[in-house]
């Protein structure tokens, strides 16, 4: 039986502070991702809206987002 290996998740400051960009744009940029890209959301007792977190895998996931997003700035409509 596989089981999952993650042992440990970084939160969205963690990874905004690790890549030099804001918390906002992590945010932006990773509306559509799923587990199977590295991102799970963690929850607490009074926390109805949970954290998301990031697998290596999922920082990974994100640095592409991010070199994406400056090679293809968006459109301002």
């Amino acid at each position: 039986m596989q089981r999952n290996k993650v042992h440990h998740v970084h939160t969205v400051g963690s990874v905004a502070k690790r890549l030099g960009v804001e918390e906002r744009l992590i945010h932006e940029l990773t509306v559509g991702l799923e587990p199977e890209d590295g991102v799970i959301w963690v929850y607490g007792l009074d926390d109805d809206d949970g954290t998301m977190a990031f697998t290596d895998d999922g920082i990974d996931e994100v640095q592409l987002l991010l070199d994406e997003y400056r090679r293809v700035p968006p459109s301002k409509s």
